[in-house]
């Protein structure tokens, strides 16, 4: 993300129970603490796990308008359904990050879209904990975008994450981290 002039909206999706609702709450929180302005849209199938899920997040300099995003700047794509569903919609020049874990077919995107194909999936269970592949994605993400940054990411969690699940701050920690240097050596 560019920090002068900055709009960025993003579209996360995957099914439910892929922590895409968390991912992009910490999104937004971690910009939102970096004073930019924000909005957080969550979007539910009829299912709560196993059904779809995707937010939709805008943060920018300037005062949002609205929350609804049809033409993303940015898609994170948890599942193939999702991927299918979102990925044309990718703005020009716009990056698609895909979990290639769960993801076995190539993106139709325009030529000028950025794909980041990561294995999520593997990424987390190698960490010890494959729900965090929610944060193994996100991280590739904000090193990508470059704003905001992993490590303030990492800093709003507690924030962000449920009491209840503040043993995992550690674990999602180091799969934002994971993913961030996934997406830094993939160019």
């Amino acid at each position: 993300m560019k920090k002068n002039g900055l709009h960025e909206e993003v579209l996360m999706a995957g099914f439910g129970g892929q922590g895409v609702m968390l991912a992009g709450k910490l999104l937004a929180y971690t910009a939102m603490q970096a004073g930019k302005e924000v909005t957080y849209m969550p979007s539910y199938g009829a299912e709560v796990r196993g059904g779809t899920a995707n937010c939709m997040v805008v943060v920018s300099n300037k005062p949002v308008a609205s929350p609804v995003v049809s033409k993303p700047s940015s898609v994170i794509a948890m599942n193939k359904a999702s991927l299918k569903k979102f990925s044309s919609r990718v703005k020009p020049g716009g990056l698609l990050v895909y979990n290639r874990s769960l993801i076995d077919s190539k993106p139709e995107v325009e030529d000028d879209v950025e794909v980041l194909a990561i294995p999520a999936d593997e990424l987390a269970v190698e960490l010890g904990n494959k729900k965090c592949a929610n944060m193994v994605a996100l991280g590739a993400y904000l090193q990508r975008k470059g704003f905001p940054e992993v490590g303030k990411a990492a800093e709003s969690l507690p924030k962000v994450l449920a009491k209840r699940h503040h043993k995992t701050l550690g674990v999602n920690t180091k799969a934002l981290q994971r993913g961030a240097e996934f997406a830094s050596r993939k160019k």
